[in-house]
């Protein structure tokens, strides 16, 4: 781990992660609020739009690395009751050059507001109207963290489901997975996960479930079937409380196709990756999401050449 990844797990610790309190979700969501003003803006070469589909709004995000056509929705974190495309300005056009393509991140309803299953509505519904914008299945992906992860993992599941088009692949970073809280190390990592209150979590599973089942698959992956799913590339940091939400579904899927491929990166905090403009680690990582992608894509190329 880099020196740099040591003092980040140090200032995250001291500075964001929340001692038992009340919880209450309007001041979870004013604190994230007072955080934008320091996420840094991307490059003048970017270019940023707001989408409005129907009831959904979109970012567009592309750079000078974007193919035409080739396209990502982005679901991002927060618990599935915080958090917005605009948190990620400094993330996604670097999504969008490693992977050479359009991010799109979703303004998903929030609970407790909207409760479970309008952010899967959402994502299905913004999928679909990407999928209708994109001539070639296998120029479409799908990528998320935290919640955003979980909830990207749902959308397949239930596109597969429903007999709908899936996209050639997908990311997820930290994911939460089980929201029946289960996992091991929701205990194991309790004191050494730098970020992540383990007293908050069944909070909000109260907020987003509303009384529904935590086992149902379209909340918990992990309790779905992971057979007829597209490769999907995992990672998480090995002192996560949901490093097992993450290691648990990595085995599902690559039980259902052996391309996925799960990283567990030592040391580091929750979705390190957004950490990326002082985080090593983080830049390693988003290279490797890019690798994913671009040799998937060679593996298509390949496989519908046929032999030579």
């Amino acid at each position: 781990m880099s020196l740099r990844g040591e003092m980040l797990r140090l200032g995250i610790r001291m500075f964001l992660k929340r001692h038992r309190r009340p919880f209450d979700v309007g001041t979870w969501r004013a604190n994230m609020h007072r955080m934008e003003r320091w996420v840094p803006r991307p490059p003048r070469s970017t270019k940023t739009s707001v989408v409005q589909v129907g009831h959904l709004r979109l970012h567009r995000i592309a750079t000078p690395a974007s193919r035409p056509g080739r396209n990502m929705l982005y679901l991002h974190g927060g618990a599935y009751i915080s958090g917005a495309p605009i948190y990620y300005r400094h993330f996604t056009w670097r999504i969008a050059n490693v992977t050479k393509s359009t991010v799109w991140a979703l303004e998903y309803r929030l609970a407790p507001e909207h409760p479970f299953p309008a952010a899967l509505d959402d994502a299905v519904a913004a999928f679909l109207w990407l999928a209708g914008e994109t001539a070639d299945p296998s120029e479409l992906f799908v990528m998320g963290d935290s919640a955003g992860g979980g909830l990207a993992l749902c959308l397949l599941m239930r596109l597969r489901d429903e007999r709908k088009p899936l996209p050639a692949a997908a990311v997820a970073m930290s994911p939460w997975t089980d929201l029946a809280l289960t996992a091991p190390s929701l205990t194991e990592n309790a004191a050494s996960d730098p970020m992540l209150n383990v007293d908050d979590i069944p909070e909000f599973v109260r907020c987003y479930l509303a009384g529904a089942d935590p086992y149902n698959p379209r909340a918990s992956p992990l309790y779905g079937d992971a057979f007829g799913l597209p490769p999907v590339l995992i990672q998480v940091g090995s002192d996560e409380i949901l490093r097992d939400d993450a290691v648990r579904m990595a085995n599902k899927l690559k039980n259902g196709d052996p391309r996925s491929r799960l990283e567990v990166w030592p040391r580091m905090p929750h979705v390190f990756q957004l950490f990326v403009p002082v985080l090593p680690e983080a830049h390693a990582a988003i290279a490797q999401i890019g690798e994913f992608i671009s040799n998937l894509r060679c593996d298509t190329t390949a496989s519908a050449s046929g032999p030579a």
